[in-house]
């Protein structure tokens, strides 16, 4: 069930980005009313903000796999800022 959900989360952020990308593309183009601009301009930034949440929890889920000083194996988190 859980890679249910993860695959969902998956499907959901490409369809948002999808989205995104389509509304920029719309704004780049100059011909939507003040209106239309506006209310595409407040769903970008929506979507952005689910995007971004997204992300944050793909990335804490994201484990390293490090070998100990006496051989075994173990996973810890993954900090983007470790040095490799």
């Amino acid at each position: 069930m859980a890679g249910e959900k993860s695959t969902a989360s998956i499907a959901d952020f490409e369809k948002s980005l999808d989205e995104l990308e389509k509304l920029v593309r719309d704004l780049e183009q100059g011909e939507l009313s003040l209106e239309q601009s506006l209310t595409a301009f407040e769903r970008g930034v929506k979507l952005t903000r689910e995007c971004q949440q997204a992300l944050r929890t793909a990335e804490q889920r994201v484990e390293q796999l490090v070998e100990n000083s006496d051989g075994t194996l173990e996973t810890r988190p993954f900090t983007p800022d470790e040095p490799a």
